[in-house]
């Protein structure tokens, strides 16, 4: 599996929206949780420290990805709804 750079996570912090469609789009940490873009933006800077260094503090964005249907994905630091593309 390729590994997760700090170039891919500042552009995919651009663009909350998949092009094309308009898909919401959240991250992944190392250890499964849910940040949403509004907590990585915020936390951007723990977020790339993490990547750099291979933390394995909670922090490690590994990916990107649309929530397609899951109207029940909160984000694992702020524990706001993450927005779905089908489920409202």
């Amino acid at each position: 599996m390729r590994q997760y750079t700090i170039e891919q996570f500042k552009q995919d912090l651009c663009e909350p929206y998949a092009w094309p469609g308009g898909y919401p789009r959240y991250f992944i940490t190392s250890d499964g949780a849910a940040i949403s873009y509004k907590s990585a933006i915020h936390n951007q800077k723990l977020i790339i420290d993490s990547i750099n260094e291979s933390l394995n503090d909670g922090w490690q964005v590994v990916g990107c990805d649309i929530n397609w249907e899951d109207s029940g994905l909160y984000c694992d630091d702020t524990n706001e709804r993450i927005e779905s593309a089908y489920a409202g």
